[in-house]
Order: structure tokens, then C-alpha cells, then sequence
């Protein structure tokens, strides 16, 4: 079914855009050819976004009617992604609020379209007895069909991605617990969905008919228990099978507790996800489609969305993740704004060094390292490590390398492959040895502000399960010996090699 809009892109006002769906709907919309503007209390927070140059940002705030009014003015479409998810005893009312000023003014802005992204909530059961979380979600919902705006109140459940908060807890307590004590909703059935899906179905809900206005249940075709999804989350990230024992006495608060030790989700945020997870939550239709029509293979499964998620790490790309990250491949990545417990574990150890030469000389060290080279700090180390990698299996320190001075991207390194290569500034290597997890050591040549050569070396490691994370802390110990070693002798041997001249050179510019 066609909107009555047309093809013509739309104006579109994005609040939330910090969060984790708003800041992956904006590059969606624009990607749809839509205009752009995002509201927010504070502005500089969307400055590292890789789209912030292509937006219009405006200051203000959901509960405060003056600054919603220009921020609507010649708006199609207005997104309402923004939520009090706090433990506070007032968050319902701040919801309520927000809610009823955001459709009054979208109504008075002569707004095309509210569309709002909520919680799936069970059939049978009464709003009273809802967690006040899920019951304030499914308020907003009826604030803003009340508004007298068209508007599409769209209710997932699970949202499968990497940044999604109920995915994180699950990504944690499923890797960091191959044995599992928990509460009874181990066994309540879901109906999760992948963000790609979320974020389809937000921009086709900005075409959608203006007689159109009502709440759409959205989820993929599979309907699990959190213990399927447990398990299936075990499966993709190639993790032992979980053992789960449900406690019928461990009650969600208790559990909250256990998800505060066990995973780096905020309290906070844990206990009321916690609180909701004993409702069965599965949709009662799938008229969505109807309005935003599903391609092949959508929406995606389970075991997809999963896949997704986790298919940066498994891939090895490393730079696309975290705070090194600049744009992301797709909805499902990490976004380099997400919080600090979101995108799963990764350890890291950095070391840095100026050098008394020139970034030439250095970067002949650095590209010349391994084989007859050696690796710069602590030989036995080294040795040892590779002997054991050899007795389980792995390929050891025997395969040297290709070429004594030059690399390129594919060579084997000893127990290392080179993964990127940017001559003169960047070398990044990804462990071929026995681990479980995965690791890269990245070397970089830079030049400071003063013009002095700077060594700048980071090793990352992913961790598999507890296996991976018992391994990174009875290894750190050794890492000011070995990495701390190898920085300073990499700067040192540069030193050594570089002319006495054009050493003093690269030091006084």
C-alpha cells in the first residue's frame, strides 16, 4: 500500500538521536534521501557521529514545549525514540509528561506523522500488573495516538544488535557463564528481532497513509525461550553448549544483582529489563507488512541477526569496533558512541615511545620485525610461547617470513598474519596461534605536533567465554616485560639504525 506522500523526500525530526536506535536511523533516513534534523539537550554529543555534518542539530528537549515548537516547524515526519529508563520512582510521570507536550506540539506544527518505537507487551495480561517499565512504554504508545497526529506506535521485543542493551546482557552472561544459575523466565517465550529489521520498518513507517494510525507488533519469525537464545547465542560465537539451571526463588531483583556482578550493564539499566523478562512477549500480528512490505529472507531469523552481530568480531575487524571505530558497516555493528559496556569485551595494552629518529628509520624496525628479526623483548618469551602454541596444535614460530624487509597484507608472520599495512604508519598483525579468543598487535610511526617521532603499539585481544577472559589476566602480568619491552627496544633499535645527524634532526625540528 502507498503513502499519499509520494516519492518526494520528507523532512524528518529525530529525538534520541544519542541513543542506540536514533543514532542508527538517521544514516537510514538519509540513505532514503530524507532531510534531517535531530533534537537534543545537548548538541555537542552528536559531533563525533560520522553524519553530523549532513544533519540539522537542534538544542532542546521532549518535556519542554518552547523548544519543541521551532523544532517541529516544516517537519513530515517526527520520531519519538527517547525513553526515562532509570529506577526512579518518578520516570512514569516523566514519560507522561514528555509524551503528552511532544504530541501537543507535533499537532500545533501541523506534523505529518509521529512514529514511536516502544515494548512488546504480553495479550493477557492487565497494564496494572505490567513492570512499570513495560506499562509506561505502552502509555507513550496511547499519549501519542491520542495526540490527533497520525501516528505508527511500532512493539518489539528483544532488539538483536550490538549497542542493544538486552542484547548485551545476553551477549555477557552467555560468554562469561558457561554455567548458569537463573530465574524461572529462563523459559519465557520471546519474539526477538534484528535491528536491521527495527530500522526497515521505522523508515517505511514515514510513508505510511495518513488514515493509518495505530500500534503495529514487530519481531522476527522465530519465537524462543531465553534459554534457546542463550544457546543459539553460544552456537554462533562458537562457545561450549551452556548449562542453565532455573532457580524459581531467584526473583528479578535478585537476578538484577547478579547481572550488576556478572556483566558491565548499569544497574541502572539491568533492573528493569530484568523486571520484564518474566512476560511473554510474542506477536499478535504481522500487519506491519501490509504498509512496509518484507523482501526475501525477512525479516531475518534469529540465527541471522545473530550472525550479524557478532560477524565484526568473527571476521577480525577490529577497526571497526569500539572507540577505534569511524563509521559503521551496518546497523548491527557497533557505533563508536555506544556506551563503554556495549560490543562485548576487548582488552587491550598500550604502549608508547618517542624516538630519536627519523619516522623512516623507524618504520624499517617495525616492518622488519619477526623471523631472524625477533620480536624486540624477551626471547625466551617468545620461545616458550611458541613451543606451546606447537604442542596444541598451532602453527608456532617455525614460518619465519616471506621476505626479510618487506611485507603486504596476507603474509605470515611466525604466529601472527599481517591484516593491514600502510607504509610508513601502520602495521597491524592478527594471531594465527591457539587461543581462546582473538588478539592483533597493531604498531604505529607517528609524528607529534613538534615534528618528533612517536611509537604508538596496542595489543588487543577478544576474549571466547571464561576460558578467554581467565587467559587475558593470568597473561597481564608479563605484559609490562614483554610489550613494555618491545616498545622500548623498537624505539631504541630505530635509534641505533638512524644517522647520528638526522637523528639530532627529527629531535630539534
Amino acid at each position: 500500500m502507498t503513502s499519499d506522500r509520494g516519492d518526494k523526500p520528507l523532512s524528518c525530526l529525530v529525538t534520541g538521536a544519542t541513543g542506540y536506535i536514533g543514532g542508527r536511523l538517521v544514516p537510514e533516513l538519509l540513505a532514503a534521501g530524507h532531510r534531517v534534523r535531530c533534537l537534543a539537550r545537548t548538541p555537542e554529543k552528536l559531533r563525533d557521529y560520522p553524519w553530523a555534518g549532513e544533519v540539522e542539530i537542534v538544542r532542546g528537549d521532549v518535556t519542554d514545549a518552547g523548544s519543541l515548537a521551532p523544532a517541529m516547524r516544516g517537519i513530515d515526519v517526527a520520531y519519538y525514540l527517547v525513553h526515562a529508563l532509570t529506577t526512579g520512582s518518578d520516570f512514569e510521570e516523566t514519560d507522561r509528561r514528555a509524551a503528552s507536550v511532544f504530541g501537543e506540539a507535533a499537532r500545533e506544527e501541523g506534523v505529518g506523522r509521529i512514529v514511536y518505537l516502544g515494548g512488546l507487551t504480553p495479550a493477557d495480561v492487565p497494564d496494572w500488573e505490567l513492570s512499570p517499565h513495560l506499562r509506561s512504554r505502552a502509555e507513550v504508545g496511547r499519549i501519542l495516538l491520542d495526540s490527533g497526529v497520525p501516528t505508527t506506535a511500532l512493539r518489539a521485543a528483544v532488539i538483536i544488535g550490538s549497542g542493544s542493551a538486552s542484547f548485551e546482557m545476553l551477549r555477557y552472561l552467555t560468554e562469561r557463564l558457561p554455567v548458569m544459575v537463573t530465574p524461572s523466565w529462563v523459559s519465557t517465550r520471546i519474539q526477538p528481532i534484528a535491528v536491521r529489521d527495527v530500522l526497515r520498518y521505522l523508515v517505511g513507517s514515514a510513508r505510511m497513509p495518513r488514515e493509518v494510525s495505530r500500534t503495529f507488533d514487530i519481531g522476527g519469525p522465530d519465537v524462543v525461550t531465553y534459554r534457546d537464545m542463550m544457546q543459539r547465542y553460544a552456537e554462533v560465537a562458537q562457545l561450549p553448549h551452556r548449562l542453565i539451571l532455573p532457580v524459581p526463588m531467584l526473583t528479578p531483583r535478585l537476578s538484577s544483582h547478579c547481572i550488576g556482578l556478572v556483566t558491565p550493564v548499569p544497574r541502572s539499566i539491568a533492573r528493569p529489563l530484568a523486571e520484564s523478562l518474566r512476560y511473554e512477549v510474542v506477536c499478535r500480528e504481522h500487519d506491519i507488512a501490509r504498509y512496509v512490505p518484507d523482501g526475501a529472507g525477512q525479516p531475518f531469523g534469529l540465527g541471522k541477526a545473530l550472525r550479524l552481530a557478532l560477524q565484526r568480531v568473527r571476521e577480525a575487524k577490529v577497526t571497526t569496533r569500539w572507540s577505534s571505530a569511524s563509521v559503521p558497516g551496518v546497523p548491527s555493528d557497533p557505533l563508536p558512541t555506544d556506551p563503554d559496556w556495549a560490543g562485548g569485551s576487548l582488552y587491550s595494552d598500550v604502549r608508547e615511545r618517542d624516538a630519536e629518529a627519523s619516522p623512516q628509520a623507524l618504520w624499517r624496525v617495525v616492518e622488519g620485525i619477526g623471523g631472524d628479526h625477533g620480536w624486540y623483548s624477551f626471547p625466551p618469551a617468545w620461545a616458550v610461547r611458541g613451543w606451546l602454541d606447537r604442542l596444541v596444535g598451532g602453527v608456532g614460530l617455525r614460518r619465519g617470513r616471506r621476505d626479510t624487509d618487506r611485507l603486504r597484507v596476507g603474509d605470515s608472520l611466525d604466529f601472527w598474519r599481517v591484516e593491514e599495512i600502510e607504509p610508513g604508519r601502520l602495521l597491524r598483525l592478527r594471531a594465527e596461534m591457539r587461543l581462546p579468543g582473538l588478539a592483533w598487535l597493531e604498531m604505529h610511526v607517528e609524528t607529534d605536533e613538534r615534528g618528533r617521532t612517536h611509537y604508538r603499539q596496542r595489543a588487543l585481544f577478544h576474549p571466547r567465554g571464561l576460558l578467554g577472559h581467565a587467559y587475558w589476566w593470568s597473561v597481564s602480568p608479563f605484559h609490562a616485560i614483554v610489550f613494555g619491552g618491545m616498545a622500548r627496544n623498537i624505539a631504541a633499535a630505530a635509534e641505533a639504525s638512524a644517522p647520528p645527524d638526522r637523528a639530532m634532526a627529527a629531535v630539534s625540528s
